[in-house]
């Protein structure tokens, strides 16, 4: 579920629609959480359907680290991505600010940590990297973990409209690790390791996919 303050909005012709905050969202909140209304399928399940529903999934999914596609029942997967993302997701299964997110500003996420299956070109935002490649969680999970760790023992501080949606014993986690009692899990838990992937392709041109 993504955070109650954002609503769908246009936001160019090469970028189609996204996600921003319809009021000031601190660094350190929950922006989104994996809920009982996301859907998962199989690889299995996903080579039996029509075309028309695999189409969907590829623009729309994300896949985890067990190699299931993941698909946001509502605006989530609409998040665009961002070299310089201003939201990350966690080992935990919810996604965090990584920065102070203001009205009308996108929410976006680093799809390097998605598992994509094949080479993209992203669109060029000033940064070094260009593409975003099915591996960039490996190369660059102890980078995203840094970005974490300076926001985490933000997040029992703060006003969390999603904490609900946790479980106890991860609310208890989070706090311990907030505290220094814990360490954080890395990002790099999410990584699915599928040898059969290509990094190496000709890059896709950056389409409006899924959180």
């Amino acid at each position: 579920m993504i955070h109650p303050k954002t609503e769908l909005k246009f936001i160019s012709n090469e970028i189609g629609y996204g996600v921003v905050a319809t009021e000031f969202i601190p660094a350190g909140s929950i922006t989104w959480v994996l809920d009982k209304l996301d859907r998962e399928f199989s690889s299995i399940e996903f080579q039996s359907m029509e075309d028309i529903y695999q189409n969907i999934l590829d623009t729309y999914s994300f896949r985890n680290n067990q190699g299931n596609l993941v698909l946001c029942w509502d605006n989530g997967r609409y998040v665009n991505h961002s070299f310089n993302s201003n939201c990350l997701t966690t080992a935990y299964d919810f996604e965090i600010a990584i920065r102070d997110i203001h009205p009308g500003e996108q929410l976006t996420d680093d799809y390097g940590y998605l598992n994509i299956p094949t080479p993209f070109r992203g669109i060029d935002e000033g940064t070094r990297r260009k593409i975003v490649y099915p591996n960039d969680l490996i190369k660059y999970y102890k980078v995203w973990d840094k970005k974490l760790l300076k926001v985490f023992n933000r997040i029992p501080h703060l006003d969390q409209p999603l904490q609900e949606l946790l479980t106890e014993e991860m609310w208890n986690e989070i706090v311990a690790v907030s505290k220094g009692h814990q360490e954080m899990k890395s990002i790099l838990n999410n990584y699915y390791n599928d040898e059969n992937r290509v990094d190496e392709r000709k890059p896709k041109k950056e389409k409006n996919t899924a959180v």
